[in-house]
């Protein structure tokens, strides 16, 4: 292998190992007939109206690692032409994101409002061109005039107006001269087009709302859908990579650019992320963050990526499920198991293990001296013994997993029942010999048990063996603290965005279990030096993240994922 191909490899978002996707046998086929000469320079082009979430993940991989694949360059650019909806928080939070899922734009950050008066200039050179002309029909008369997908568009009574005419009007709109929603600006195209996006599509319109970057300067704002390409085209973009509701919008693209004659990228759509039981529309998660249905933008079950780092997830983990699900031209619906799986294949050889017991139930050892305290010794990853090892404390007094009791059990269950033994791991054999309960209301609060000294764990006189291996903390040393199981957002698979306009709302489809709060937790005293985003494999339990809302007296742990992994099975069969 070259030197070259290693440090790409070595590149956040780039595998050369992988075969050619279709648009990098686009690009192939630019560099080959020099359609841009060898250049390959891409942009992320988010808008500022909300988090990023798992499907702009995807875009970010793809964008960057091109760029990095073929040795050139990406853009962050601001797509900032709606001032109603954008905030700095939102532009804060994105660069956020694109920094931790491990990529760099160096000192290529952009945004739209940059070009506002290139843009500005532009039209005026479209409506000398009789290109462009101020209508005045409504919004509900401009979607009248529109037509159906069936029936052609009728012209609106404006657009015979004289440049001229169009000119003053222009200059009147952007002077602020006419009321907000009065006026708009169209380009001059065709009514009659098969591509509803022809005809006649808004260019501009009057917003009375200040702007996050140029406050009041301007009162007129360019369309997304006519910012785009010229924004792209002064940033010489060569490919503009775009999901695939944006293909009917090309003609427009490639109408921009070449009736301003100006530079002219290529957009190239690739599908959309879907993942099944996953809210996958920005307009949606706004929704659930203002209508209180999760606690913010990072709750630790939305599927943004501040939602996802908060629970625990890692850039490797997300970057890699990117590669896995690949570039495909038709839309399709991913397994959200496959993501999960990625986080836990990711944590397996990083996560050190500790010994976790959520629902604890009281163990009492009977015949182990009431003041003695044990130092046992236990391997802190057994998949990366370079992880070394650490001590836990053993004593008469334990904890152990409720569900890891029955006191009447079926026959095929190994853990702890009356007159039977388990292990306890990295400790001893014990027999259940008496349990206790609530007289009131019945319920178990302890068990008293027996060991057997002649069975601790690597003692080398460790010689029976029994079925059932259980976790457990020291009663006396163990840290208490707040656990946090998480569920899917979304009780069905469907895709709620193609849904939108039918009778059933979302929130209809919402979990109402998607967040569990257990308030007693035990975990082994080792995690008191954990760091808020330190990750742990919980034994039996699952893979767990140390919170922000965490405080010395209470840490606060998020679930990541569970160890049962249904994707693993689903690719052995």
């Amino acid at each position: 292998m070259s030197t070259e191909i290693e440090a790409i490899e070595k590149e956040p978002g780039a595998n050369p190992a992988m075969p050619a996707n279709f648009i990098e046998v686009s690009i192939n086929e630019d560099i080959k007939t020099g359609k841009y000469g060898d250049r390959v320079h891409t942009r992320f082009p988010p808008e500022p109206n909300g988090y990023l979430h798992i499907g702009h993940a995807k875009s970010i991989c793809l964008n960057f690692g091109l760029a990095i694949k073929y040795g050139g360059k990406c853009n962050l650019r601001f797509d900032d032409t709606n001032p109603t909806k954008e905030d700095v928080e939102y532009v804060d939070s994105i660069q956020e994101d694109v920094n931790w899922l491990g990529f760099d734009w160096d000192d290529r950050k952009y945004y739209a409002s940059d070009y506002f008066g290139k843009i500005y200039e532009l039209t005026i050179e479209l409506i000398k061109k009789g290109k462009a002309y101020v209508c005045d029909l409504t919004a509900e008369e401009t979607r009248q005039y529109r037509g159906t997908l069936t029936e052609p568009g009728k012209e609106s009574p404006y657009r015979s107006r004289t440049v001229e005419e169009n000119l003053a009007l222009f200059e009147k709109m952007r002077a602020g001269e006419f009321p907000e929603g009065s006026r708009v600006l169209r380009a001059k195209i065709d009514m009659a087009s098969p591509n509803l996006n022809m005809r006649d599509p808004v260019l501009y319109r009057i917003v009375y709302t200040k702007h996050h970057r140029t406050g009041d300067t301007w009162c007129i704002y360019p369309m997304y859908d006519y910012a785009h390409p010229i924004s792209d085209s002064i940033e010489n973009i060569t490919h503009s990579i775009c999901t695939l509701e944006f293909e009917d919008h090309r003609p427009l693209y490639d109408w921009t650019l070449a009736t301003l004659g100006i530079y002219q990228s290529r957009q190239i759509e690739f599908a959309r992320l879907n993942i099944t039981n996953t809210i996958m529309s920005k307009r949606y998660l706004r929704r659930l963050v203002e209508e209180g249905y999760v606690s913010g933008w990072d709750d630790p079950r939305m599927p943004t990526i501040s939602g996802l780092r908060r629970r625990g997830f890692t850039p490797e983990s997300i970057r890699d499920f990117c590669d896995r699900i690949g570039v495909a031209k038709s839309n399709s619906l991913v397994d959200v198991a496959m993501l999960e799986h990625c986080i836990r294949e990711d944590l397996n050889t990083k996560a050190p293990r500790v010994m976790g017991v959520l629902k604890p139930l009281k163990v009492i050892i009977d015949n182990y001296p009431a003041d003695q305290v044990e130092e046992l010794v236990a391997e802190n990853n057994p998949e990366n013994p370079a992880m070394g090892s650490r001590t836990m404390p053993f004593s008469r007094e334990i904890y152990i997993e409720q569900d890891d009791f029955m006191e009447d059990p079926p026959k095929k269950f190994f853990r702890l029942a009356p007159g039977k033994e388990v292990r306890l791991k990295q400790a001893y054999i014990i027999k259940c010999e008496q349990v206790v309960k609530d007289e009131q209301t019945g319920e178990i609060v302890e068990l008293h048990c027996s060991y057997d000294p002649d069975t601790k764990s690597g003692s080398g006189t460790a010689n029976r063996k029994v079925k059932g291996v259980l976790h457990w903390v020291s009663a006396a040393q163990a840290v208490k603290a707040e656990v946090r199981l998480y569920d899917y957002l979304l009780l069905d698979n469907q895709d709620h965005e193609e849904a939108e306009g039918t009778a059933k709302d979302f929130v209809d489809s919402l979990n109402p279990n998607s967040l569990e709060v257990l308030a007693n937790c035990l975990i082994e005293p080792s995690i008191k030096t954990a760091q808020v985003g330190n990750r742990f494999q919980f034994m039996r339990n699952g893979y767990f993240s140390l919170d922000r809302e965490s405080t010395s007296q209470m840490p606060v742990f998020n679930r990541i994922v569970s160890l049962k992994d249904s994707w693993a099975k689903q690719e052995k069969k």
